[in-house]
């Protein structure tokens, strides 16, 4: 009996101590199972960032070659626009000088048909002078109706008198207003109209220094007529051909300050916008510019002061 006591107190003792090493066996069981279903899900979610990661690779690659070739049409687009502009600006550039040339030959068109007019009416005068003179020879003395023309070619202005009768009047040419005052103030000064006739033809000769005497001797005898304001254009046109900016800009200054009028003022407006550019002279120059688009808007220098404005990259009208 003692032993079977013994027996089951030996067996009882062995389940006790042994229940809690099996019960610390499943838990480890269950953890080692927790960590494992943790390393799988971790594992998963590395598996799929690394499959995100890949795509949205592929389509950081694809945007940058998308960049890239938006980059190449940008710049092939840049090298065609500036080429474009180049070569408007080279046509405008050509037009311009082309529409210079004309309204300088229009000029010394206009001088010839001047001179030719003055020309025309002294012959006209002068005709009057002789038939007023025939007319008063006429009647004296025996001379008969055929006596009267022969006596004509005799010196016009100064017909000899037939028997008693006094001499007959001569008329004469009363000089122009212009000529008048010159006269009075620098004595035997050629024409207005042949000065400038002769000014014109040397600096369309390119002979600048003797063109510039010329220009001022119409300034000098004659500063109120229309064609001194054609010499002042002139004479800034001399200096901005030779890079002279600041003193074609005085030039152009006195043409606007007297002669408002004159048609020379929208091409001297856009000569001096460009003369202060080159003296770096930026934001007056655009202003200058603005102001001929503004005042001339339709004229061929607008549109030059349009072209060079765009490329500048300066808007033709100033941001509000």
């Amino acid at each position: 009996m003692k032993m079977t006591l013994r027996l089951a107190t030996a067996v009882l003792v062995l389940v006790f101590s042994a229940s809690p090493a099996f019960a610390v066996s499943k838990e480890m069981v269950q953890l080692q199972t927790q960590v494992q279903e943790l390393q799988d899900a971790i594992a998963r979610l590395q598996q799929s960032n690394d499959e995100r990661m890949g795509v949205m690779k592929d389509l950081v690659q694809q945007t940058a070659d998308s960049v890239n070739k938006m980059s190449v049409v940008v710049s092939t687009l840049e090298r065609q626009m500036g080429a474009t502009q180049e070569a408007q600006n080279a046509k405008l550039d050509q037009v311009s000088g082309q529409i210079q040339s004309l309204n300088d030959s229009l000029d010394e068109l206009k001088t010839r048909l001047a001179s030719i007019d003055k020309s025309i009416a002294g012959i006209q005068n002068q005709q009057q002078s002789i038939n007023a003179n025939m007319q008063s020879a006429a009647p004296v003395g025996n001379t008969s109706p055929q006596a009267a023309p022969q006596a004509a070619p005799s010196t016009a202005d100064n017909p000899a008198p037939l028997g008693d009768a006094p001499p007959a009047p001569v008329t004469r040419n009363k000089p122009s207003a212009a000529v008048q005052s010159s006269d009075s103030s620098a004595g035997t000064a050629p024409p207005a109209a042949d000065l400038y006739k002769t000014a014109l033809g040397d600096y369309m000769g390119a002979r600048y220094a003797l063109a510039t005497a010329e220009f001022g001797d119409v300034l000098k005898f004659y500063p109120d007529d229309t064609l001194s304001g054609n010499s002042l254009y002139y004479l800034g046109e001399i200096d901005y051909r030779a890079a002279k900016y600041a003193s074609a800009s005085k030039s152009y200054d006195k043409l606007f300050a007297q002669f408002p009028a004159s048609p020379k003022v929208p091409a001297a407006h856009l000569h001096k916008g460009e003369a202060l550019i080159a003296l770096k002279q930026n934001e007056t120059g655009v202003r200058e510019l603005r102001g001929l688009i503004q005042r001339f808007p339709n004229s061929p220098e607008a549109m030059q002061a349009r072209s060079k404005l765009s490329g500048m990259g300066v808007p033709v009208k100033p941001r509000q």
